[in-house]
C-alpha cells in the first residue's frame, strides 16, 4: 500500500482532542497545528479515519504542498502534481478553498488558475484536448496561507459531523463533532449516570452513547472515497467490520431532557435512527426544576445563549435558576457549554475549569465543575 499524507481541520479548539483520537487510532506522525491535525497513512488509514473520527471535520488528502506568491507560480505548482495518479479519465474535479495572509487573495481566480493546471496536466496525461468529467466527484480543495499552498483531495464529502442520525435539528443544533468532545473531555466512558437537561435534538446524549459503547461514527453513511477508482472497496468493508468487533456491550445510563415535548420526540427519534434508542432515556422536564435523576453523576448541556434563541437577559435569568437547583448537586459533575461571559456570575459559582471552544462561529466557554460546585462559590 501507498503512503499518504493527511490533514483533518477541526473545530478551533478541538485540534488536541483530534489530535489524541488519531493517536489512539494508532495513526502515525500525528501533528497537531491551529485548526487541523496532520497524520500519514495508508489506504486503510484513510478509510478507518473517515469511519471512527468523533470530532475532525473532514479527512483532506495532501496532493501537494508549495510556496506562491504569483498566480504563475500557483498554477506549476498544481500543474507538476501527479493529478492522474488519484483522477480517472472521466473524474469530475472541482475546486474550492480559502486563501488568508497571502499575495494571492481572490478565491475565485485562485479556483480558475487551479482549475486550468489541473484540466492541463490530465488532459495532457490521458491525451484528451477536453474532460468528460461526467464521472466521479473527486473534490480538490486549497488552502493558500502565508504564500504557502496546500492542495488536497477531500476523501469525505459532507462533513464527518453529518453522522447519518439526524435529518434535521431544532432552532439551535450542536455540531455532532462538538457534542463528542465536549463529552470525552470529561472523561466520560459509560460507567456514570449521565444527564443533558437542555437536549434540544438529543446530539450530547447520543454521542454519549456511541462513545460509551466505543460504536464508530461513520458507520451509517458513506464517503467520497468509496466512489474512488484506485481505492479497494473491500477495505471499507473491513475497516467497518473491525469497528463492530470493537464494540461494547453494556447497561448504561444516559438520560436527555427538554421542556419542549417536540424536541423530545425529536431526540427520541434520532436515537433510534443512531441505533442508540435502546441506551438513552427521554423525558419532558424543566432543568430549572425537576428532580435530579439520581445523587451522582455527569451534567453536560448546552443551553440557550442569549444572542440566539432568546434575548440576554432571559439567558442570564435562566442561568441563575438553573445555578439554583444545582446548587446542593455536589456529586455532580457539571460541564456547560455558552458563550455568555458572565456565565459563572449568573451561575452562582466559579468553575474549576473552563476552555474555549466554538459552536460554530460563536465564541463559547465551556465552564467544568469537577467538585459539584463546592469551590469558588460567588
Amino acid at each position: 500500500m501507498s503512503t499518504f499524507e493527511f490533514s483533518v481541520p477541526c473545530l478551533f479548539g478541538l485540534e488536541g482532542i483530534a489530535g489524541d483520537e488519531l493517536r489512539r487510532l494508532n495513526f502515525e506522525n500525528v501533528r497537531v497545528e491551529n485548526g487541523r491535525v496532520l497524520f500519514s497513512g495508508d489506504e486503510e488509514a484513510l478509510a478507518k479515519a473517515n469511519v471512527c473520527l468523533r470530532t475532525g471535520e473532514r479527512v483532506l488528502l495532501v496532493l501537494a504542498d508549495f510556496p506562491a506568491k504569483t498566480f504563475e507560480e500557483l498554477f506549476q505548482g498544481v500543474y507538476s502534481t501527479n493529478l492522474e495518479d488519484f483522477i480517472p479519465r472521466d473524474g469530475s474535479f472541482p475546486v474550492k478553498g480559502h486563501c488568508l495572509g497571502s499575495q494571492l487573495m481572490s478565491v475565485p481566480d485562485c479556483q480558475a488558475i487551479i482549475k486550468k493546471a489541473a484540466s492541463k496536466r490530465l488532459g495532457e496525461k490521458y491525451g484528451l484536448n477536453w474532460l468528460p468529467e461526467t464521472g466521479n466527484k473527486y473534490q480538490l480543495q486549497f488552502s493558500i496561507m502565508n504564500d504557502r499552498v496546500q492542495l488536497y483531495l477531500d476523501t469525505t464529502g459532507p462533513g464527518l459531523h453529518k453522522r447519518g442520525y439526524r435529518a434535521q435539528g431544532n432552532d439551535a443544533p450542536l455540531r455532532e463533532t462538538l457534542a463528542a468532545a465536549m463529552v470525552m473531555l470529561t472523561r466520560y466512558r459509560g460507567r456514570d449516570f449521565l444527564w443533558d437537561p437542555f437536549c434540544g435534538s438529543g446530539t450530547i446524549p447520543i454521542e454519549a452513547a456511541l462513545i460509551a459503547k466505543n460504536r464508530a461514527p461513520g458507520l451509517q453513511r458513506r464517503f467520497s472515497a468509496e466512489a474512488f477508482s484506485w481505492l479497494d472497496p473491500k477495505i471499507w468493508g473491513q475497516v467497518r467490520s473491525d469497528a463492530r468487533d470493537r464494540e461494547f456491550s453494556g447497561n448504561y445510563r444516559i438520560l436527555g431532557s427538554d421542556n419542549d415535548p417536540k424536541c423530545v420526540s425529536l431526540s427520541m427519534a434520532n436515537a433510534r435512527k443512531a441505533g442508540v434508542g435502546d441506551v438513552i432515556e427521554f423525558r419532558d422536564g424543566d432543568a430549572t426544576k425537576m428532580s435530579l435523576p439520581c445523587d451522582s453523576g455527569v451534567l453536560i448541556c448546552n443551553p440557550p445563549y442569549g444572542q440566539r434563541m432568546l434575548e440576554q437577559k432571559s439567558a442570564q435569568q435562566l442561568y441563575a435558576a438553573l445555578g439554583r437547583h444545582l446548587k446542593f448537586a455536589d456529586g455532580w459533575r457539571k460541564y456547560i457549554i455558552t458563550s455568555e461571559p458572565e456565565f459563572e456570575h449568573y451561575f452562582g459559582a466559579r468553575a474549576s475549569k473552563k476552555r474555549k471552544l466554538y459552536n460554530g462561529m460563536i465564541q463559547c466557554n465551556y465552564y467544568m465543575y469537577l467538585d459539584g460546585g463546592r469551590k469558588g462559590k460567588k
